[in-house]
């Protein structure tokens, strides 16, 4: 499929991952010249969900249906006002801005019963800041078959394939993708990451480990270590995409039953993710690796990989690191008004690549 005459776009681009360490924004540009597409970080931020609105998102899983859509309406309505503010804090000019694209955060994702659940009203954002929204991206490829996940890569393939032949975002899951010999893209879900050490740092009264100092200080479980690594996941067949549902039926359960201290069970979790993570890139036969997402901070976890991996680790800018997802939404967003597809079939389980997400017309 051709691209549009159109070669550029002003799109603002929302991530809220798994860890619910804050609403990611990125302003870029997106250029396409000489049959390629290149991108340029305006502006970005981080916001901070405010205590109550976090209180009912780490709940949203056990709400009524009524609750949880007023709960949608309530993050959509922050999702606009944060935009709005971080419009005039950078004095930028929305008649200049194509449209927003928002990721929206993920209650429910169980694509083998045709369900995925992002709440974030785009309507709601739409109406708040007056310019159009694009949301929804993941349904549409779960109706044809995918797993709606991972979504990231099509971004790997047309934004930053000359960077590494490699690509790993480490947020509240690690997710992987490879650039092929042929063109095509190989990305899946590894395992848990910061979701599952943050479960733990928060009974210490912290949102995250810092650094990886928690894990460095901790002692391994040999026991448990080996138990994790032993989970069906790991033998399975990919694609995949994972979510909270799964943690919770197949990892909660050893985690919970192990008498080892909380800092022990912080290494243990983040050895984990170094072993799988490593594990996965070097059977892919991988040479170098390019790592963003909050993970990519976590030096324990960063140098445990380096440990394992046997190619080159590459570590970007900050910007980057924090806000490559947010970037890639926005490019999704891109994508979509250029109605070329935004998913790669062959990383999803798709029968057909589709444009996925829904436009909201203020």
């Amino acid at each position: 499929m051709q691209y549009k005459e159109r070669s550029s776009y002003n799109l603002i681009g929302l991530m809220s991952g798994t860890s619910l360490d804050g609403l990611d924004i990125c302003y870029a540009n997106f250029q396409f010249t000489e049959n390629k597409w290149s991108y340029n970080v305006l502006h970005t931020e981080t916001v901070t969900y405010p205590e109550v609105l976090l209180n009912q998102l780490k709940n949203a899983m056990n709400l009524s249906g009524l609750d949880l859509f007023l709960l949608d309406k309530q993050v959509g309505d922050f999702y606009g006002k944060s935009i709005n503010q971080f419009i005039e804090k950078n004095q930028l000019d929305k008649s200049t801005i194509d449209a927003i694209a928002s990721h929206g955060q993920t209650i429910f994702h169980q694509p083998e019963k045709g369900l995925t659940v992002q709440i974030g009203c785009g309507e709601s954002i739409a109406v708040t800041t007056g310019i159009k929204t694009i949301n929804d991206f993941r349904k549409k490829d779960v109706l044809y078959g995918g797993q709606g996940a991972p979504l990231v890569p099509i971004g790997d393939l047309l934004l930053f394939s000359k960077n590494a032949d490699a690509f790993l975002n480490i947020g509240g899951f690690a997710n992987f993708s490879k650039l092929q010999v042929d063109g095509s893209v190989l990305a899946h879900d590894i395992c848990p990451a910061n979701i599952l050490i943050n479960y733990f740092t928060r009974q210490l009264g912290l949102e995250y480990d810092k650094d990886g100092e928690i894990a460095s200080k901790g002692s391994i479980d040999q026991e448990l270590l080996n138990q994790l690594n032993e989970l069906d996941l790991y033998y399975q067949k990919q694609p995949q995409s994972l979510g909270w549902e799964w943690i919770e039926k197949e990892m909660l359960p050893l985690l919970l039953r192990s008498t080892c201290s909380i800092e022990d069970k912080i290494a243990t979790v983040t050895e984990h993710a170094a072993i799988q993570i490593s594990n996965r890139l070097n059977a892919s036969s991988s040479k170098s690796v390019f790592i963003t997402g909050g993970g990519a901070k976590n030096h324990f976890l960063v140098n445990q990989i380096k440990t394992y991996f046997q190619g080159d680790v590459i570590i970007p800018p900050i910007t980057i690191i924090d806000f490559k997802e947010a970037l890639i939404f926005a490019f999704l967003g891109v994508l979509f008004l250029e109605n070329h597809p935004n998913c790669v079939p062959s990383v999803t389980g798709a029968s057909k690549a589709v444009v996925g997400g829904v436009l909201h017309q203020p």
